[in-house]
């Protein structure tokens, strides 16, 4: 019998994020600022629908792409508030935008294919390419402002590179992709057979009216995969919903994926995700704005460096000034100073930590407080 385990798995780690989480979580008084979860309860209206859901007993098998109306609300609200045009039969509901990811690179990576990565970028993306036996490939950012300079995206092509991903806003950085970025990243892959997975989980969270998404582009629609989530905009984290849209014949593959992995998400949730489509986001926009700029303000005034987010909840804060790699920096901050941030080089590019700020802004204020106080020890 051959106990040899799946060698997709080889070279993919249970999450650095995950690990330091949880070496601050078990750290006695440490105050975190580490995960991107808002401290918002999902709105009443949401769960009102859930429950109501439950009450007529729709706890049976679903559709395995979701309910026709669940579909139809999805296509519609593209439509009308991102300029999108997919028809129902172009999207799937998926259990959160994680599957969707998976989803969308299992759907078109072969062995041994490429995929570029921006960096710094989710870790989740090169886990999931090495899963789906393909490449990672790293393309740095940080010296450009955190934009993609669209010469060193076509250095890094190769006759193997399969897919580009592209995250805006961004995490860890908040930062949000210009419209000449996007442009000049369109102008290199126009004319080349590379799919562009665009992750825009974030992308109801922005605080600037110039926005844009490269699913845009929709003269490359036969090679867009466009994945979003349910979970940051209406604090729906653990709802685990997200859902994907693509081209006809590109997500007539992707259910095939979805129909054996998970059959479909749940039937009672549905409800629950047409009437968080139909609720107000503005509120919550705002209030992490104001976090933003508070924290910006805060860190600034401490002299660090760091570039303003223009979306998304979080701070990419640069430390390479004080002559530590950023796991050093970080473990030493949470043993002395008792606040936890994650280290940059778990999102791969070195001499940074990630600062979330979708905590309370009691939490915020001791956080801060306390790496204002650790870094004047430095």
């Amino acid at each position: 019998m051959d106990l040899t385990l799946n060698s997709a798995v080889l070279g993919v780690e249970l999450s650095g994020i995950r690990r330091f989480t949880f070496q601050v979580r078990d750290t006695p008084g440490a105050c975190a600022l580490t995960i991107g979860e808002p401290d918002l309860n999902t709105p009443d209206v949401v769960k009102e629908a859930a429950k109501a859901a439950l009450d007529a007993n729709d706890t049976h098998y679903p559709p395995g792409n979701g309910y026709p109306y669940m579909l139809e609300a999805l296509s519609k609200f593209e439509a009308e508030h991102h300029g999108l045009h997919y028809s129902p039969d172009e999207i799937i509901l998926t259990i959160g935008a994680t599957e969707g990811l998976f989803l969308s690179l299992s759907t078109v990576l072969n062995p041994g294919d490429e995929v570029i990565i921006p960096t710094p970028a989710f870790s989740l993306y090169e886990s999931i390419t090495r899963l789906c036996r393909g490449v990672p490939v790293a393309l740095p950012t940080e010296d450009n402002a955190f934009q993609i300079d669209p010469e060193k995206l076509k250095a890094a092509i190769t006759p193997k590179t399969k897919a580009v991903i592209l995250t805006s806003p961004n995490n860890p950085t908040g930062c949000i992709y210009t419209k000449a970025t996007l442009d000049g990243v369109h102008e290199v892959l126009k004319d080349r057979p590379i799919f562009v997975l665009c992750d825009d989980v974030y992308r109801t969270l922005v605080y600037t009216e110039d926005y844009h998404s490269f699913a845009e582009y929709q003269d490359m629609r036969d090679r867009l995969l466009i994945v979003n989530s349910f979970s940051k905009p209406y604090a729906m984290t653990g709802w685990r919903l997200g859902y994907c849209m693509a081209d006809a014949p590109i997500r007539d593959r992707m259910q095939i994926f979805h129909q054996y992995s998970v059959v479909s998400a749940p039937s009672f949730v549905q409800p629950a995700c047409v009437a968080a489509l139909k609720s107000d986001t503005s509120e919550v926009v705002e209030i992490f704005r104001r976090r933003r700029d508070y924290v910006y303000k805060r860190l600034v005034d401490m002299g660090l460096q760091v570039q303003k987010p223009e979306g998304a909840f979080y701070m990419f804060i640069d430390i390479r000034r004080y002559g530590m790699d950023s796991l050093t920096f970080c473990e030493k901050m949470l043993k002395e100073g008792l606040v936890g941030l994650i280290p940059g080089i778990y999102f791969g590019t070195e001499g940074y930590m990630r600062l979330s700020y979708c905590y309370s802004d009691a939490d915020l204020k001791e956080g801060l407080d306390r790496i204002e106080r650790f870094i004047k020890t430095l």
